[in-house]
């Protein structure tokens, strides 16, 4: 995995560096913020991507988690004899977390140099990283107070395909993808027994490969 996102990296920091050499023009550069709706089910993301030349842009965003529930449903609901990890329904609905994303946009055909039709269609690397934060529970037994705790990393890159079309300011963003990504749980879980309380101290590690599939909508802000 760390050698993956390692080449990840290198591919965007050449990338850069070969438009970089190219004599920059006398136009401004735009400027756009964008928004997710189709991850609002779970989390709030937001997009600010900077044109750097014609043909390359560079996308960082940032996630606000509010609920856990859809990996709920991935880890522990659908069963393809995986292993679980040992964090409880409220945990997962009730979980907070961030997110932060970098991306280099390559537009395969530019606005100026390719036919209208095709225009805005772009190929993106991104890399990302989240963590959430799982709320505690407390058990009591015998007059003691236990408390379960939790948390997860997730690491991971996607690539990108997609065409961002644009009406005056308005933005209409929608791609397609594929990805890699890991998530590493680690919980303290306590449970109720017949004969007192037993704890799981545990780390849960999942790699795992994703589909991408969505839009962005979005203003040119200059």
């Amino acid at each position: 995995m760390k050698k993956t996102l390692l080449l990840t990296w290198l591919f965007c920091a050449v990338t850069f560096a070969s438009f970089a050499q190219d004599p920059p023009k006398s136009k401004g550069r735009n400027t756009y913020l964008k928004v997710n709706p189709t991850t609002l089910i779970n989390e709030l993301d937001i997009y600010l991507e900077q044109e750097i030349t014609d043909k390359i842009s560079i996308e960082l965003g940032v996630s606000g988690i509010y609920t856990d529930y859809p990996d709920y449903v991935l880890a522990k609901k659908i069963d393809i004899g995986q292993k679980k990890p040992d964090i409880s329904t409220e945990q997962f609905v009730n979980a907070r977390g961030l997110g932060f994303r970098a991306g280099l946009r390559w537009y395969l055909i530019s606005r100026e140099t390719g036919p209208s039709s095709a225009a805005g269609t772009y190929f993106e690397p991104v890399l990302f990283y989240k963590r959430v934060f799982y709320p505690n529970e407390d058990i009591v037994n015998n007059n003691t107070t236990y408390t379960s705790s939790a948390d997860k990393n997730v690491f991971g890159f996607q690539l990108l395909l997609g065409r961002q079309f644009r009406k005056d300011k308005f933005i209409l963003d929608p791609f397609i993808g594929l990805g890699l990504r890991s998530k590493i749980y680690q919980y303290k879980t306590y449970h109720q027994e017949v004969n007192g309380v037993s704890v799981n101290d545990g780390r849960m590690v999942s790699v795992l490969p994703s589909l991408h599939i969505g839009i962005k909508l979005g203003l040119k802000l200059r």
